[in-house]
Formats: structure tokens, C-alpha cells, sequence
């Protein structure tokens, strides 16, 4: 049993390396408030003069302190605390901030305690929930851990900050909540026990009083005539692990600094004269005998499950060190594995083969199908054949093509010159459609799969960014080119012999047998709207999906809808001809004839003739127009793939190889970054260290100290 509580202070040497606090450890947290005697307490259970002192608050910064005996002969604790060399002093301490320094003089340890509590919490009198670790090794004192925390108090003095009392509370509350620490109230005798903060806070966290030990200082400043008998009996307010009374050094003895083996002996004799019946139950030495004797117990009742959260904690540790990677042996193999996986990950997500779908968006070859079948085909819908092209540009056109001699007959190179003007229109949105899938192949790089190693060497990821980047550059020009190529082709000869070129089919029909071309006509359009509103899609359940921006009008503006376009109809007028015969001023004068040249300004009513070649020429446009519309729907997309997108899967591994895979950049590209790094050490050194943890809790099963 007396070897459980080194077993507990190896432990805490354990996690201080890392500084965790995830595992709580038995330990004896003092509170009591401002000046009610806890270092005075603790100094008596070091038998050392060693905690600064002063009024006011001094104690602001949570010390944290072993006490480790060792005999004087205890050879082996000694070479191993002085690092190879053997320590001769009798009693010693060092501090964890400090590392390995030796500190023999006392003075100087409270001094170290003084400094760096200003260092961490400045000078204002605030305090730091940082705590200060401190080991004292000696011989005349018994194995605990103990906890000092600054004195509870109620108003801020000098330059302390308002709060100052709900800080040293929530300070209180983080280390007395821990289950497995024992609680050591400490209440000065000359005060009211009922009106203790210590107790209460220790009732509100410890209301079983499992944990609790009361301890009541100054015996000695009572006022005469009165004890503490009822107090120390528990008749007062009861706590179930016992009532301890000792007697501090007074000022003027710390001032004279008196020994503390001469405090003892006075104590002694204090409690035989005053307290005879309960003198062997109390005092200094009986506390820190039974402080030792609940610690102990304590750490047996608590070990078993100590041993449980070592081990969880070791798991969680070892899974979070395996996500950070093992150190690089092979790097070159490293790098190509690295390589053909982000390849792999950026196909499978064009495919929609990866394993990690995404749920909140379209993207990868889900949102290229929506660019060509949704963004796209709908913008093609939306562009009027004849949008833009007025009833006067129809009418000059004709007569252009006709040159000095009237036309018996629409001429056909009138309705080649229009459509070819009407086709062009086509070319922008076909365009933006590759715009928007080199967008999307450029966005799912960072939707591939391979986050943690792009992390962890952020030098490759960034080249492999480049290099896919450059990729995808060199083949827009020739997917772009490709795109033009198939608008030359259907602007280089005009299909008239098309067998969906019903329109022409119709008006030859009709002329041969002498019908109205306008009743033909309006037969013929009202049966093709019918099939064009059954060819168009339905409203898809994608376009309730976010396209994060890309409007239907970002492929194409200008378009007219065909209500604007036959409004526009509607209202066109034009100027045949005039009459050449001037006034009898302009006969005198000469005749101007350019002042009678029909002109966009001029407006009068069409004649029937106009009316029905211009009708002809319309109704040709639109049919012709939604052949090509048709093509250049089906074959753009089919172009972007085989140009840009099928083309990058086929050569993206290679082409990372060939940009990567060069034997002086290999160290470069696999240089981790700092964070990652640290992450690693810190996660490494954690599962070490719970590893030995839970290696010294397995060596108390074999020496049977459990």
C-alpha cells in the first residue's frame, strides 16, 4: 500500500511532460479562504519554510506539490533525479519549468515561486490558472500530492480585477470537481465554522462528504474562555473523513524563523494542555499521517478506472497518430502512391465512383451533366431564331440580293446571308459552356479525397494544383477551337436539301401548285410549335439544385422571347419605293435622287408581295435555325468531352509523374508542414506517454499493491 502514492507521483511525471489534463489523478486540493492558514498548513507538512508570504493575496497561481520521501540512502532515486550525478543534499526540490536544476536552499525555492508567478500572472495581484509544479524530496516527509490555491475572498483590493471572486471560484471549482481528489477544507478557529467558504464550497461539490477532511487552524487565537472542542468533536457541522486541528507559527515566529521541529513540539504541548482527550487525534503530524492514509486508499479505489481511461485514451491517441501519417521512410515510393491516389480520387469524382459523395451540392460529373443538359441546353432554348433581326433588315436583304433587276422569286441568297447572321449567335453560349466545365474540373481538386496528405506536404499539393491547372489551360484552345470549328462547318454550307428542312419543302409545294403560301404556312407553323413544346424538357428536379451563381443569362444575353419578337413584327414598317418625279423647284434645280432611297425611317404598309417574301425568308430562318440549334446542342458537349475532360483523365497520372516525379524535388514536395509536424509530436508523445502510464498501473498488479 505505501508504494501507491510514488506509483501516483510517477504518473503525474508522466503527464506533466505533455502537460495533460485530461487524466485526473488522486491528489489533496487545499482551499480555505484568504489568510486562513493553508500555507502555514502546508510548510508544517513539509516541515520547510518555503511558500512566499505576505498580506493580502499571495498564493495566485495553483501550486502543485510532491512530496517524495527518500532515505538517505536511497541511492538510486538520487542518481536518477541528478540526471547520471548523484545528489548529496538531504532534502532537495526542483520545479518543472526550470527542468533538472537542483534547488537545496529553500529561500531560493520560494523566491522561483514568487518570480514566476509574476512572470505568468504580472504583478497586479491577479491570478493564473497556470499552475506551478514543485517536487521536495526528503526524508522527513510522508508520500502526497498536494494542491495550494489561492485563498477564497470576496473584494478586490488595489488594482485586482472585479471578477477576482468568481475567478478563484471557477480556479476552486476546476480542481475540486475532479472525482478523484480529496478535499482539504481549511477554516481558521477564530472564526465561525458555519460561515467557512471552504466548507460550503466543498458541500456544494462533495455533498456525500466522501471526500472531505476539515481542518481547523490558530487553535491558539481563540479568544480565552473559549475552545474548539465542540468543532473538533463534529458537533458543529459533521464531515465524515474527520476534523483536524493544528496550531500555526505565529508571525512573529516565521519573522524569528523559528524551526520547525521547535513549532512541532509546541504544538504538542499546546494540544496536551488545551485538548488532552483529543491531543492524539490532532496536530501536524496526525494530519499528515492521515492525509497520507485517505490518499492511499483513495488511489486503490480509484486505479481501476484510471487504468480504464489510460487505456481509451491510448486508443484515441493511436487512431489520431495514424490519421497524421508515419513518419516518410521510402519517399519516392511515397510520392508516387501519393500521386496515383489524388489521379484515382479526381476520376472516380468525374465518374461518380468516389467513396466520399457529396451530399449538399452537384459536383464533379454530376454538375458537368448539369452544365451540358440543364445550364446549357436551356440557354439554347431561350435564343429566338430571329432575335434581333427586324422586318426592314429581311426586306433589304432581298433587295440586295436581287441587285438592278426586280425579282420574280425570293432570292436564296438572301435567306443564306440571314441565317448565317442568326447561326453566329449560337457561338457565344456554346463558349461559356466550356468556361463552365473547366471551372468545375478546376473545383474538384479540392473534392478528391486525399484532404489529410494534401495537409500534411503542402508543398505537393500545391505543385499537383499546378500541374493540373496547366492541364486543363492547354486543352481549353483546343476544345475552344474544336467548338469553332463545328460553327465554320455549319456555316460553311447552308442544307437546303436537309430532310428536317420542312419549311422549304413546303413553299416548293406550294408554289408548284399554286396554293396560299400563307395558309401552307400557318398550318405548318402550328403543327411544328405543337412538336417543339413536346420536344422541349419538362421542368428537371435539378433546377431546384444551387448553381451557386451560374444564372441561365450568363451564357447568353440579348435573347428575345417569341412574344417580343412577334410584338416587334407587328410594328415594322419599310419603304418600297417612291416616286422620282420631283416638284417644279426640283426640276428646275436637278433632281436628287439619294433624297428618295428607302431608308430604316421611312415607314409605310408593305405591300403583299413584301409581306409574303419577307414571311418566307422568316419562316426558313426558323426552321433552318433549329436544325442547327440541334447540332450544335448535340455536339458541343460531346466535343468538351473528348477535348478537355476525357482527355485530362486519360493523361492526368502521367502527367503528374512526368511534373513530379524528379529525384531532386522529392524532398521538396515532402516536406510536412510545421502544424502537421507538431500535431504528430504532441499526439506521439501523448500515446507514449499514457503507454508508460499504463505500464507503471500494471506494475502495482504484479507487486500486489492493488
Amino acid at each position: 500500500m505505501e508504494g501507491l502514492i510514488p506509483v501516483i507521483n510517477k504518473l503525474q511525471d508522466v503527464f506533466n511532460t505533455v502537460g495533460s489534463e485530461t487524466i485526473q489523478l488522486p491528489q489533496i486540493v487545499v482551499i480555505g479562504n484568504q489568510s486562513s492558514g493553508k500555507s502555514s498548513v502546508i510548510e508544517g507538512l513539509v516541515g520547510k519554510d518555503f511558500l512566499p508570504r505576505g498580506t493580502g493575496i499571495v498564493t495566485r497561481r495553483p501550486l502543485i506539490l510532491q512530496l517524495i520521501h527518500v532515505s538517505k540512502n536511497d541511492t538510486e532515486t538520487r542518481f536518477q533525479e541528478g540526471s547520471g550525478d548523484a545528489i548529496k543534499a538531504e532534502e532537495w526540490a526542483k520545479f518543472l519549468h526550470t527542468k533538472n536544476k537542483i534547488y537545496t536552499d529553500f529561500d531560493e525555492i520560494r523566491k522561483e515561486i514568487e518570480n514566476e508567478t509574476d512572470r505568468m500572472g504580472g504583478t497586479n495581484k491577479a491570478i493564473c490558472p497556470e499552475p506551478i509544479s514543485l517536487k521536495i524530496f526528503s526524508p522527513k516527509v510522508v508520500n502526497l500530492t498536494l494542491v495550494d490555491l489561492p485563498g477564497l475572498t470576496k473584494v478586490p483590493v488595489g488594482d485586482q480585477p472585479e471578477d477576482i471572486e468568481d475567478q478563484i471560484i471557477e480556479l476552486s471549482h476546476k480542481y475540486i470537481t475532479n472525482p478523484n481528489s480529496i478535499i482539504l477544507a481549511v477554516t481558521a478557529a477564530n472564526t465561525d465554522m458555519a460561515t467557512s467558504e471552504s466548507l460550503k464550497l466543498a458541500k456544494d461539490i462533495d455533498p456525500d462528504g466522501r471526500r472531505t477532511l476539515a481542518v481547523i487552524t490558530k487553535l491558539d487565537l481563540m479568544d480565552h474562555g473559549t475552545d474548539a472542542m465542540e468543532a473538533l468533536c463534529g458537533r458543529v457541522i459533521p464531515v465524515k473523513l474527520g476534523i483536524i486541528g493544528v496550531v500555526n507559527r505565529s508571525q512573529a515566529d516565521i519573522n524569528h524563523r523559528k524551526d520547525m521541529k521547535d513549532a512541532m513540539t509546541d504544538e504538542a504541548s499546546f494540544l496536551q494542555r488545551k485538548y488532552p482527550s483529543i491531543a492524539n487525534r490532532n496536530g501536524t503530524l496526525f494530519l499528515a499521517k492521515t492525509l497520507n492514509r485517505l490518499l492511499m486508499h483513495h488511489i486503490r479505489d480509484c486505479l481501476p478506472e484510471l487504468k480504464t481511461r489510460v487505456n481509451v485514451m491510448i486508443a484515441q491517441f493511436q487512431s489520431l497518430l495514424n490519421s497524421f501519417g508515419v513518419p516518410v521512410d521510402d519517399k519516392s515510393q511515397l510520392l508516387l502512391q501519393i500521386i496515383t491516389r489524388f489521379a484515382a480520387a479526381y476520376c472516380n469524382t468525374i465518374e461518380g465512383t468516389a467513396k466520399n459523395i457529396e451530399t449538399t451540392e452537384l459536383c464533379g460529373g454530376a454538375r458537368i451533366c448539369y452544365i451540358f443538359h440543364e445550364t446549357f441546353g436551356r440557354t439554347l432554348e431561350s435564343v429566338d431564331p430571329v432575335g434581333g433581326l427586324t422586318t426592314f433588315d429581311i426586306l433589304t436583304a432581298i433587295r440586295n440580293a436581287t441587285g438592278p433587276r426586280p425579282a420574280l422569286f425570293v432570292p436564296e441568297i438572301s435567306f443564306e446571308l440571314l441565317v448565317k447572321r442568326q447561326m453566329k449567335r449560337l457561338e457565344e453560349p456554346s463558349l461559356r459552356c466550356i468556361e463552365l466545365v473547366h471551372e468545375e474540373m478546376q473545383r474538384i481538386i479540392q473534392h478528391c479525397g486525399t484532404q489529410q496528405e494534401m495537409l500534411r506536404f503542402p508543398k505537393l499539393h500545391e505543385k499537383i494544383v499546378d500541374v493540373v491547372t496547366n492541364l486543363l489551360r492547354r486543352r481549353l484552345p483546343p476544345t475552344n477551337t474544336m467548338v469553332e470549328n463545328l460553327m465554320s462547318i455549319e456555316l460553311a454550307y447552308i442544307n437546303t436539301k436537309h430532310p428536317d428542312f420542312t419549311e422549304a419543302h413546303l413553299i416548293h409545294k406550294a408554289l408548284s401548285e399554286g396554293h396560299s403560301l400563307g395558309h401552307s404556312f400557318d398550318h405548318h407553323r402550328s403543327i411544328e410549335q405543337q412538336k417543339v413544346q413536346e420536344s422541349r424538357p419538362k421542368q428537371s428536379a435539378h433546377e431546384a439544385v444551387s448553381t451557386k451563381g451560374w444564372k441561365l443569362g450568363s451564357l447568353m444575353s440579348g435573347g428575345r422571347s417569341e412574344a417580343d419578337s412577334t410584338s416587334e413584327q407587328g410594328s415594322r414598317a419599310g419603304s418600297a419605293s417612291s416616286s422620282l418625279v420631283g416638284s417644279p423647284a426640283h426640276s428646275r434645280k436637278g433632281i436628287n435622287l439619294l433624297d428618295n432611297v428607302p431608308s430604316q425611317q421611312n415607314t409605310r404598309k408593305l405591300s403583299q408581295r413584301e409581306q409574303r417574301d419577307c414571311d418566307v425568308i422568316e419562316r426558313l430562318i426558323n426552321s433552318y435555325f433549329l436544325i442547327v440549334k440541334k447540332n450544335i446542342q448535340d455536339n458541343v458537349p460531346k466535343a468538351i468531352m473528348h477535348f478537355l475532360v476525357n482527355h485530362v483523365k486519360d493523361n492526368l497520372q502521367s502527367e503528374l509523374v512526368s511534373q513530379l516525379y524528379k529525384k531532386e524535388e522529392i524532398d521538396y514536395l515532402l516536406e510536412e508542414s510545421e502544424h502537421m509536424a507538431a500535431r504528430r509530436k504532441e499526439a506521439q508523445e501523448m500515446t507514449q506517454a499514457l503507454q508508460r502510464a499504463s505500464h507503471i498501473i500494471g506494475e502495482i498488479r504484479e507487486t500486489h499493491l492493488w
